[in-house]
Parts: C-alpha cells; structure tokens; sequence
C-alpha cells in the first residue's frame, strides 16, 4: 500500500474510533452540564488518541508538513478530519467534529474568564498571589499587588481564622474599588492535615535528630512505646494501621525518605533511607507525604465543612485539596450547593490517585458550567518523584487543554526570587513554562513585588513559543487505564 494510502486508513480508522467512543459513551454526555457537552467529547476523544501509539505516523505527517496532531488537544477529531480532506478522504457529514479550532480556543477562552474574571494584559497568563497573616492590615501593599497584576488573591484556610480572612477580604475589595483592578477571591480549604508531631525523645524541643540507616518509629498516640527512643506522629489520626511494608513514608517536603520495615502493636519501624538536609533534623508540624498508601481520608474534613459557609459567601474559587476520587468532587459539590456558593471548584492535583483518576476527576467537575485544575507541584512532585515531575505537568496540562478546563500552575515558582532577591537560572525556565497555564500561582515572600514584575517579564517572553514545540504522543498510562476501566469494546489499532 503507497505510503499516504496507508497513513490516510490509519487516520480513518482513528476518526471511526473516536466516532465509536461517542456512539458507546453517549450517556456520559448527557451527564454533564449543557456547556460541558462539547468539551467532554473532546476529552474522550483526546484520550482515545492518547491511548495508542501513533509516533510513527506523526514522523509521516511531519514528512508531508501535515499537522502531526500535537498542540490539537482541544480540537483533536476536528484536526484528525481536516488531515483526512488533505489526504483525499471524504468525511461523513453527520460525523464532523463540532469542536474546531476556534471553538476549542474560545470555550477555554471562556471558561477562564468565567473562573479568573478580566485582565489588561490578555498575552499572558492571570496571576495569583498568596496572602500572608500580615496582608489583613497593609493597604500599601495589597494596593502595590493590585498595580503590578495580580488579578486573583489566595486565602489559604490552613491559616488564620474568619476574621483575619475578612480583613484580608474587606482590605482587598476596598483597594481594588478605590483602583478600578478587578481582582478575584480563591480560598483554599485545607483538607487533611498530615503534619509530624514528636512524640519521643526531643519532645519538649519539637525536633529530633535523624540519620540515614536508623530504623525509626512511626507510631499513634496511644501505642506503648519507649518515650526515649526517636518516635514521630501525625497529626492526622488513623494512618498507621493503613501502612503495610515496603511502602514509603516521606518527611518535610521529601528531604527526608523512610520505608516501613514492619507495623505491629500501633507502631510503624521506619528504616531511614536518605536525610538531604545538613542540620539531618525532623522538627514538628513538618508535612508527611506516603506516596504509595492509598489511605482512606476524607478530602473534605471537618473544619472544612465548617468554615464552607463563610467561603461560600465571599469566595469566587474554591481550591480543593487532596483530592483523589470523583466521589470527593461530587461531595464539595452537594457542599456548596447546600450553602448557596457561588465558587467555582479548583481541583488540586497533588497526589498519584489523582493523577490516575483526573479523567474521571474531570468529568465529574463538568457537572457544573465551569472549574479548574491547580498542578500543586510541591506535593506532586513528593509523592510521584521529582525526575517524573516535568513529564506529568505536561500531560495533566494536555489533558486539561482537551477538556477545555483552565489549569493553574503552582508551588514554588521564583521561590529562590522571593526569598533573596535574585533567581536561579533553573526557576526562570521554570516561569518560562508556565506560559503554557492559563493562571501561575506566587506565594507570599520579601520580594513579592519583584517575582510578579519579574514573571510578567519572563511570560511576555516566553508565551508565544510554547505551542510551536513538537511532541511526539506515545501511550499516556493515564488514557489507557481509564479505557481498561470503563472496558470499551474491542477496536481494531491504529
């Protein structure tokens, strides 16, 4: 068979394909929200592209100076039937893809302005910033903020208290009023809380020496252990009995890597494998992160649920962490519902289940007209393992592109910057990358003015490359598991 026959059968049966997955998947549609219909197709159609391995076609497309389907991720069967008009292949007219390029483009277009309100500067992305304890009473700054682009501010509700976030909120209105500088409200609920506690030796001075090849224990309140031995606890009740063997318990943002030996009698022997910090020392209220535990907690705790009320009224987004499962999503929902909350949900990607289930994590968001995704890339990074942090932000950010679903690109960014006053060379292409988010994320630091000047800086620079990098699309683990989920039938490969 001539080479272009062979490539247009190929991309025919492609297009059948994503045809059968709308035929098969019809009732998934008719779930979500009306203006969720077109991107929730697209979505499915993405994923049936990403689950096959079209490499070699791609380098045939390339060869021709065809698309080779990369940066077509929100208009993807749409790019697959305009490939087949330019080979020859006439397209059924009841099959033509109704999601385009430019209806791809505007319904993300959209749905950022719906999540992210209006900014003056529409060649780069919206620009988010953490609020500190000391934002309720400075005016001057919050003003400054507003002047160099901040467009949406970040409560963190795992600090503070309502009346320190109704200052924060009451300062920040007043000064966007008083400016003319729209500026949105985005409140974090906090979700579970896992945080070291000491409960051994080092207790009164809340930190404890730790040493590679040490076998420490990892142990519940009321286990009976030797109060002169290294002990740590979670804030967190109930994780223990959880663990099992061979799994890995990790301390203060990774720089600390155990794995559990043994679990009995309400104490966990944690053997040190690598301590990355000089001072080799675990201090309290550290974050605790078990990457390979799926444990059963609740994404929306207690306190969550009671501070929902005043979040409802005052936020415009709602970031959700630790979220992992569908069924946690449609739980904030009825939440929200049943207090009048005008938030949108932001979902926070921050651990493995949920970069496993995000197909379904969407889908369940597109029950309502509009949310989000937040990258949270500090404890992504954690649980999934830095050397694979770069490859999955790429893919959770192609995912989202295909379901029209704006992403914020969080955790770090300029952190170096924020601290002392000058970046690194690394933190700067990492800025460069956020281009291709419709939101980046700053937290609070010294030089806060400067990282935002800087970043604007870096984005004007970088944002119009981005969609002129070439991929190659090889399997994506996260679109093969979910069609081994729902078990599709049978289709012949690409």
């Amino acid at each position: 068979m001539h080479t272009n026959d062979l490539l247009r059968s190929n991309l025919d049966k492609l297009n059948n394909r994503m045809q059968d997955v709308s035929n098969s998947l019809s009732n998934v549609f008719a779930s979500v929200h009306p203006d969720q219909s077109l991107s929730c197709e697209n979505l499915l159609h993405y994923l049936t592209l990403r689950s096959e391995d079209i490499r070699s076609m791609q380098d045939e497309l390339h060869i021709l100076g065809l698309s080779s389907l990369t940066s077509s991720e929100s208009h993807i069967k749409s790019q697959v039937q305009a490939i087949l008009r330019l080979l020859g292949k006439e397209i059924d007219p009841e099959q033509i893809s109704k999601c385009d390029y430019g209806t791809g483009r505007n319904l993300i277009a959209s749905k950022s302005a719906r999540l992210f309100g209006v900014k003056n500067d529409a060649s780069i992305p919206f620009i988010m910033v953490t609020f500190d304890t000391d934002f309720a009473d400075n005016h001057h700054l919050i003003r400054k903020l507003l002047k160099s682009g901040m467009n949406i501010a970040r409560i963190n509700c795992a600090h503070d208290d309502l009346e320190t976030w109704e200052k924060m909120i009451g300062l920040l209105k007043a000064s966007s009023d008083e400016l003319g500088i729209p500026c949105r409200i985005y409140m974090d609920l906090a979700g579970p809380k896992l945080r070291t506690i000491i409960r051994g030796r080092g207790k009164k001075e809340n930190k404890i020496m730790i040493h590679e090849g040490e076998i420490i224990s990892f142990a519940e309140k009321d286990a009976d252990f030797d109060p002169l031995t290294s002990v740590i606890g979670c804030s967190e009740i109930g994780i223990l009995p959880q663990l099992k063997s061979g799994q890995r318990v990790m301390f203060d943002d990774g720089l600390i890597a155990t794995e559990v030996l043994s679990v009995e009698d309400g104490i966990a022997s944690l053997l040190v494998q690598r301590v990355s910090t000089k001072k080799s020392t675990l201090k309290a209220e550290k974050g605790i992160n078990f990457p390979d535990s799926h444990l059963l907690l609740p994404s929306l705790t207690k306190k969550d649920i009671e501070i929902l009320p005043f979040v409802c009224e005052h936020a415009d987004l709602i970031g959700y962490s630790f979220v992992r499962r569908a069924a946690d999503i449609k739980q904030l929902q009825d939440e929200i519902d049943f207090n009048n909350g005008k938030g949108s949900i932001i979902l926070k990607i921050e651990t493995p289940e949920a970069v496993e289930n995000l197909p379904s994590l969407l889908l369940q968001g597109m029950q309502r007209p509009a949310f989000g995704v937040m990258i949270a890339r500090g404890d992504l990074a954690v649980e999934i393992g830095f050397e694979r942090m770069s490859e999955i932000q790429e893919e959770i950010l192609w995912i989202c592109e295909s379901a029209h679903v704006p992403v914020i690109w969080a955790t770090q960014v300029l952190d170096t910057l924020n601290k002392s006053g000058i970046a690194t060379r690394s933190e700067v292409t990492d800025a460069a990358h956020a281009a291709m988010a419709e939101c980046v994320m700053v937290n609070k630091g010294e030089h806060i003015i400067q990282v935002i000047e800087t970043l604007r800086d870096i984005l004007h620079r970088s944002g119009g490359h981005h969609v002129k990098k070439r991929y190659t699309f090889r399997p994506m683990r996260i679109a093969t598991r979910f069609f081994d989920a729902i078990q599709l039938p049978e289709q012949s490969e690409v």
